[in-house]
């Protein structure tokens, strides 16, 4: 059985899937086409329900969850560590309705998350998450709203935080913040599914166990070069959620999910959205 498998290549993506993808774990009989692309792309491509597992947004998920399952391996959720609106100069939370926002997707949890708190700020730009902190300094925008690598780089770029969507919605809500998770299409047979998620349960735990096997890998298709910043991104983004959502990472992902139906920025969701 041969399943198409898509990641990114951000660190904490290239750090859980490594093993995985090059055989050090046993995958019980599956074999995977895998590629990394952008986190953006990878919504496009799961909206066009055109990869049997994926990385993707949990915004995305909202508008493709009548096709594909949430997995309980690999996601990312974390804690007060959300996307990040930045500026040039001196903004306060309550201009950004006025701004003109740099986004990384329209499809990003990063807009979620943004249009949930600023729900008046309706002038977007879309632009490839790397290319938003050079965006903002231009002056080509008001203010960006960054993801990845650049939230450990933005300080010293000559940028300033105006608001962290991560410490907004755990002061609203007392749990983790959402990101991005690992679904598969609901045509895959769930025995083969459940393979899959132990799947990547091994790789992210050969990635812990042999942390040196994966260096490579991170380092060719990472954005940003430095180490330090590498490993600091790994650490915020791959945790205990990642192993395993859990009953608290489920409830946090049903409660994004929830708040932003109330505030009408997705539509209804299926009765089941996870594999487990």
């Amino acid at each position: 059985m041969k399943l198409t498998l898509g990641f990114s290549p951000c660190p904490n993506d290239t750090f859980i899937f490594e093993a995985m993808a090059h055989g050090r774990v046993d995958t019980e009989g599956v074999a995977f086409d895998w590629f990394l692309a952008d986190v953006e792309e990878l919504n496009r491509r799961a909206l066009e329900g055109s990869v049997d597992v994926t990385k993707m947004s949990f915004h995305a998920y909202a508008l493709a969850a009548a096709n594909y399952l949430l997995l309980d391996s690999g996601s990312a959720l974390g804690r007060n560590n959300g996307p990040i609106v930045v500026s040039r100069h001196k903004i306060y939370p309550d201009e950004l309705n006025e701004a003109l926002i740099a986004i990384p997707g329209k499809y990003t949890t990063a807009n979620l998350l943004f249009s949930i708190f600023w729900p008046g700020a309706s002038r977007k730009r879309e632009y490839l998450f790397s290319d938003i902190p050079e965006a903002v300094l231009s002056g080509e925008v008001d203010a960006g709203l960054i993801i990845h690598e650049t939230r450990f780089t933005y300080h010293a770029l000559g940028l300033q935080k105006v608001a962290d969507t991560g410490e907004y919605w755990e002061k609203m809500t007392g749990m983790p913040v959402p990101l991005g998770g690992i679904v598969v299409q609901r045509n895959v047979n769930e025995d083969i599914a459940a393979k899959v998620n132990r799947s990547i349960r091994r790789s992210i735990e050969y990635a812990y166990a042999n942390p040196s096997a994966s260096v490579d890998f991170i380092r060719k298709n990472a954005r940003e070069i430095d180490d330090a910043v590498t490993a600091e991104h790994i650490s915020l983004y791959v945790n205990e959620f990642s192993l395993s959502l859990g009953r608290e990472g489920k409830s946090a992902i049903e409660r994004l999910f929830s708040v932003a139906r109330e505030k009408k920025v997705i539509p209804g969701m299926p009765d089941r959205i996870f594999l487990l």
